[in-house]
């Protein structure tokens, strides 16, 4: 079971990747999901003329799972605003993985954890700084 698993992972991840890399990057219905605790380069995942909100979670995260909802929310009601989710978890780990090779990449201390791109593809905001920019996008949101 955890080879089938280990493999429906990667192979999302392989799918998402070539989609992406080939420059079908659009913004997707709901947040993309990438990772599965590999490495991987942020940068090949913007949005084109879109701010890029990189959420850095786990399942395992409590704080994380309460950022669900709302940013699938901004991901929907913003036409500006992209999210790609960033899971640090390996599949055969069932707790926070601090030591998958993307957290170690990224030097993962705490999450949940942003970085906001412009749609210019700059990196402008992340931790804490991110964190207020990503919040202040939620609070304006209408109920």
């Amino acid at each position: 079971m955890k080879f089938i698993t280990t493999l429906a992972c990667a192979l999302t991840l392989a799918l998402a990747t070539t989609a992406w890399a080939t420059g079908t990057h659009l913004k997707t219905e709901k947040p993309l999901r990438i990772a599965q605790g590999v490495e991987v380069s942020l940068t090949d995942f913007l949005v084109p003329q879109k701010f890029t909100v990189f959420d850095f979670t786990s399942e395992y995260c409590p704080p994380c799972r309460g950022y669900t909802e709302p940013l699938l929310h901004l991901h929907q009601q913003r036409a500006d605003v992209a999210v790609i989710k960033v899971d640090i978890n390996r599949p055969e780990i069932h707790r926070i993985d601090w030591q998958s090779p993307v957290a170690q990449q990224y030097g993962m201390r705490s999450i949940p954890h942003f970085k906001v791109y412009g749609p210019k593809g700059d990196l402008l905001a992340e931790g804490d700084e991110a964190r207020a920019m990503v919040d202040g996008w939620i609070a304006a949101l209408p109920q």
